[in-house]
């Protein structure tokens, strides 16, 4: 059911693209593009529910899997996104055990979690057998995204039930007091970088993180098993912006 744990299963790395915009044919350009996993963004992104639930469906009959990152740490949108059809969730600023429990717990069916049935989507989409599988098949994947994070993150790894945890370099560059970026060179950044993937190998997490087509190979080499390499809104931006100036330039 779920084909991205499946990659990790098997040590591969999954590759995947990230959704800024809300429009349903995007998503479905995206999901039709090879990629291991499509993550619609609700944290910082456009879509609101409603519009995360039309890209889910614009989703539905490809091959990617579709996950969301959900605004916040929080049970009532986790179990909302997956009874729309999510295969798996990003939970932002997951920073001790008991924060990466709530995810687990919003995450999972009873007696292994709180998560209330009723996947109205889900269900129909995946067939009379996603109850049963959900617990297996749906992917819990909290960020680990600060300082804090890093520094608790071998009690944060122990916590049942997280199959990955997913890197936020902006968001863990500020709180090292660097710039938010993508990158960095040296340490603090790097050897958080180090800290996090070793944790994962100790604990059997895959290592996620936010990344870019041309850091995928030092992400690869380093040891992450899930990167983010493709976008939909800058690319747009810098094509219109280009576009604009090249004829400006003819026009001028």
């Amino acid at each position: 059911m779920n084909s991205l744990k499946s990659v990790w299963s098997e040590g591969k790395t999954a590759l995947g693209a990230w959704l800024s915009l809300r429009d349903p044919f995007v998503a479905e350009a995206a999901a039709t593009s090879g990629f291991d996993y499509v993550c619609i963004d609700m944290q910082h992104g456009l879509a609101d529910y409603e519009q995360t639930v039309a890209m889910l469906s614009a989703m539905a009959r490809t091959p990617t899997v579709p996950i969301v990152r959900v605004p916040w740490n929080e049970q009532g949108i986790i179990g909302r996104v997956l009874d729309a059809g999510a295969m798996g969730v990003i939970i932002p600023m997951v920073n001790s055990p008991e924060e990466a429990k709530r995810a687990v717990d919003a995450c999972r069916y009873a007696p292994t979690g709180t998560r209330s049935f009723g996947p109205l989507s889900a269900g129909m989409r995946y067939g009379g057998a996603y109850f049963g599988a959900a617990n297996e098949s749906v992917a819990c994947i909290p960020m680990i995204e600060t300082r804090g994070a890093v520094e608790t993150l071998d009690d944060i790894l122990a916590v049942p039930g997280i199959d990955a945890v997913y890197v936020g370099p902006a968001d863990l560059s500020v709180t090292y007091g660097l710039p938010p970026g993508l990158d960095q060179q040296g340490d603090p950044f790097q050897s958080a970088l180090a800290t996090i993937v070793a944790g994962c190998e100790r604990h059997g997490v895959v290592a996620g993180i936010h990344a870019s087509a041309a850091l995928a190979a030092a992400r690869h080499e380093r040891g992450f098993r899930m990167i983010t390499v493709g976008f939909d809104a800058a690319p747009v931006l810098q094509a219109l912006r280009s576009d604009e100036k090249a004829a400006r330039a003819a026009t001028t």
